[in-house]
């Protein structure tokens, strides 16, 4: 399953949808404005909530938070202690770990299950300027998960660029 997200769209307070790669509507990027984090909710085409994301507040580091039905889902944040500055970890409630490395500011990254690979994210393959594709691989993936990860590891990671 690949999906595509125009990024000269992300920001958050600004709504965005990102595509199937038949260029079909397949999520609703809602950004909420005027709020002290940053926060959005990811959407089905009809209007359901499949994710709540948002900035947590009071964190030693930059933390991302998902959740799903008012429920916490995952945490992501930059992790400690790795010679590589763009490599993360997201913590699912399970206790199931998710590890997302690559080039993050150039688009070109991985997440992983336990050495697997979930999902690619490239801009690789694409001809149009500021879009980069999320590619699940796995079939019995959660791609609404995968894609919120891929927008909140985005999101710390510029965050941090704009700090240095």
């Amino acid at each position: 399953m690949r999906f595509l997200v125009r990024e000269r769209l992300l920001g958050f307070g600004d709504d965005y949808w990102i595509e199937d790669d038949r260029g079909n509507k397949a999520y609703l990027v809602d950004g909420k404005a005027m709020r002290l984090r940053d926060t959005f909710e990811l959407k089905d085409t009809r209007g359901q909530v499949l994710a709540d994301i948002r900035q947590k507040m009071f964190a030693l580091r930059d933390t991302m938070v998902i959740e799903r039905d008012g429920e916490p889902l995952a945490r992501i944040r930059r992790k400690r202690l790795s010679l590589l500055r763009n490599h993360y970890r997201v913590n699912l409630v399970d206790g199931t770990e998710l590890d997302v490395s690559g080039k993050i500011l150039d688009r070109e990254f991985a997440i992983e299950y336990d050495g697997e690979l979930l999902a690619v994210i490239s801009r690789r393959f694409l001809h149009v300027r500021d879009t980069y594709g999320v590619d699940v691989v796995r079939d019995d993936a959660d791609p609404a998960l995968l894609i919120a990860v891929t927008v909140c590891v985005i999101h710390l990671a510029d965050k941090e660029r704009e700090d240095d």
